[in-house]
Parts: structure tokens; C-alpha cells; sequence
């Protein structure tokens, strides 16, 4: 059950690195980025690094997300 949860979690991260890579909108490439950095969140967790998760979650999904999305509207029209 382990196993199968780790290749669902790697197949979401997949997805959503290539859906990002893809996206021409650049507020749902920011968007995109943040659901990736709470499944690689979810990853670290379930792989046991609840340090590393936190840090991944208010970082990566968290200020960077924010300050992606503040940059956007600042030099979009």
C-alpha cells in the first residue's frame, strides 16, 4: 500500500512539473507550482520528514506562491 501511495504521489508530481512547464498563463503557472509544492509536501511527509514537509509547505507553496503572484500582478497590464 506504501509503494502504490509513493508512485501516485511521483505520478502527480510528474504531472503537475509538466503542467506547469506547459502553462502560457503565468498566474496558473504560480498556481500549478504551489499544488506541485504541496505534493512533493505530501511526499516528504509520508516518507517520514515532517521537518522538511513544513519547511516545503510555508516555502515553497506558501511565500513563493505569494511572492510569484504579487510579481505578476505588479508588471502585468
Amino acid at each position: 500500500m506504501n509503494e502504490l501511495f509513493d508512485l501516485v504521489l511521483l505520478g502527480l508530481l510528474v504531472l503537475t512539473a509538466l503542467a506547469v512547464a506547459r502553462s502560457r498563463d503565468l498566474a496558473g503557472a504560480a498556481i500549478l507550482f504551489a499544488a506541485y509544492s504541496l505534493t512533493l509536501c505530501l511526499l516528504w511527509q509520508h516518507r517520514g520528514a515532517p521537518d522538511v514537509a513544513l519547511t516545503e509547505a510555508a516555502v515553497g507553496a506558501g511565500v513563493t506562491t505569494f511572492l510569484f503572484l504579487v510579481v505578476i500582478a505588479r508588471t502585468s497590464e
